[in-house]
Formats: C-alpha cells, structure tokens, sequence
C-alpha cells in the first residue's frame, strides 16, 4: 500500500514513520507455505490522528482471513494527521503526473 500509493516515498522524504497501534485478525483457513493468495487492503475511516484499514486475504475469491488494523504516521514532531498525510501525497502524485 505505501509503494502503491506514493506514501512511501512521501514518508522517506518527510522522514515520517508508519506505526500500527492496533490490529486484529480473524483466521478462517489455514494459507499453505508458499501458496498463492490475493490481499485487499482498504482505508475505511480515519480521524484527527488515525486511519482505520480493513484486511482481507482471499484464495479463488474467498476470504480465508480477515481484519483491522489502525495506524499512525509519526514524525519528529509527533503525529501528522491524516488529512495532511493525504494532501502530501496527492500533491506529490500530483508533481510526478506533470
């Protein structure tokens, strides 16, 4: 998701940290070593600090696990909210796409 999105490079260049501060995860089937799966990732909520991201991994289109997890993006100065985290990387995709 941070490659994909351009937050990565946002947060290398703004020397931010990702930090999970809670995850939760509910296994339905066992995933076999090696096996091929499809994770989907989406950001259902944030707030003045946080986003909430749901999870799920699927074999042939069905879910074999499922869940949550509500992180951060932390500088030196503390927690940049996700409104701002949002507004860099669009300006930065914004940048690259002229």
């Amino acid at each position: 998701m941070f490659i994909r999105t351009g937050l990565a490079r946002t947060m290398i260049k703004e020397k931010w940290m990702p930090i999970i501060t809670e995850h939760t995860m509910k296994y339905i089937k066992p995933l076999m070593p090696f096996q091929k799966y499809e994770v989907k990732m989406e950001v259902a909520d944030l707030d003045g600090k946080s986003f909430q991201m749901l999870h799920s991994f699927h074999i042939n289109n069905k879910i074999v696990a499922e869940g949550t997890s509500r992180g951060i993006i932390l500088s030196k100065t503390g927690v940049i909210a996700p409104t701002e985290v949002m507004k860099k990387v669009t300006e930065r995709l914004n940048k690259n796409a002229t």
